[in-house]
């Protein structure tokens, strides 16, 4: 076995696109399995082409049984999965390679810790999820620990927040992200509806999340069993989020508060929707276990987030003040 043969399953996407080059800086030999040999937010030739490349489908390949097979026909010492939601995928990547990697890194989802209780919300508090998809990544994370503390397996998960970068659109104020009317609103001075409780939005630039990753696997003995929060330093409310971009813009922000139930009548009805989950979950996570063991410092604050994706969506002509 290569010790520094990584595979990284999703390796394309928005974690990924910034894990691979990170990895590969520093000396991995860096396997990427993905539908397509290219890198949707990053340029391509900068880490990538050193870069084996293992093309396929996942979804199908699982329901024809051939994904076990080719799980357990790779050798490598670490495997990073990004793209695995259902415990019955976990269960497979399980069996693929329990006993014969060093280390296996899952993906998670701060959706997993559920409505929060204390705050900021440590990977330590309980997992209460709400959503399928929070319930999904718990189920999981809570299968690989017993794997770890049973067997030895050796699991570590990041759970991302709000992931965010250049070419990724941030969740909005809302809580939504497929929108830009809010944009334009709080460019042109016009009115903003946010609800009158409180909310909080903890966002994350996809770089800062591979960083924690990248963190995780060159201290895997402090990282063997452990979940981390990949956040950045200080989450923001939703009224933070407004002035922050209109600042952008040269202006304040034109606020009005109005009950939660009386959202439907201001916001589009995904709008509405996102923004009530926002405001039920109410997460603002710790980083302090992810500074203390790993030495994590995110790069981005929420405000520079906003900032590099609005340069973007400016730039790109998909946002027109």
């Amino acid at each position: 076995m290569n010790p520094r043969k990584v595979l990284i399953i999703g390796g394309t996407g928005h974690i990924g696109c910034y894990l691979v080059p990170r990895l590969v800086q520093s000396g991995f030999e860096v396997h990427v399995l993905a539908r397509h040999a290219r890198p949707q937010y990053t340029d391509p030739r900068l880490g990538w082409p050193s870069v084996q490349w293992i093309i396929a489908d996942r979804g199908p390949e699982e329901k024809s049984g051939a994904w076990a097979d080719r799980m357990r026909a790779i050798d490598a010492s670490v495997v990073v999965d990004l793209i695995c939601f259902h415990p019955e995928q976990q269960q497979v990547m399980y069996e693929a390679f329990r006993g014969r990697i060093d280390h296996f890194l899952h993906c998670g989802t701060i959706w997993s810790y559920g409505a929060a209780e204390h705050i900021p919300y440590e990977e330590s508090h309980p997992r209460r999820p709400l959503s399928d998809y929070g319930k999904n990544k718990a189920a999981i994370e809570a299968f690989l620990f017993e794997k770890f503390k049973r067997e030895g397996f050796p699991a570590t998960v990041i759970h991302p927040g709000h992931i965010s970068g250049r070419k990724w659109r941030p969740v909005d104020p809302h809580g939504a992200w497929e929108n830009l009317d809010i944009y334009n609103r709080l460019a042109t001075g016009q009115e903003v509806v946010l609800p009158d409780v409180n909310a909080i939005l903890h966002h994350v630039h996809a770089d800062d999340v591979a960083q924690l990753f990248e963190l995780a696997i060159q201290q895997r003995e402090r990282a063997l069993g452990e979940a981390f929060s990949a956040v950045a330093a200080l989450a923001m409310s939703p009224a933070g989020c407004c002035r922050a971009i209109a600042r952008m813009f040269g202006r304040e922000p034109n606020l009005r508060f109005v009950l939660l139930n009386e959202l439907d009548r201001h916001l589009s009805k995904a709008s509405a929707q996102c923004m009530r989950d926002i405001v039920i979950h109410t997460t603002a996570c710790s980083i302090a276990k992810g500074q203390r063991l790993l030495g994590y410092q995110p790069r981005y604050t929420t405000e520079q987030i906003y900032a590099e994706c609005l340069d973007y969506l400016l730039e790109s002509g998909q946002l027109k003040v």
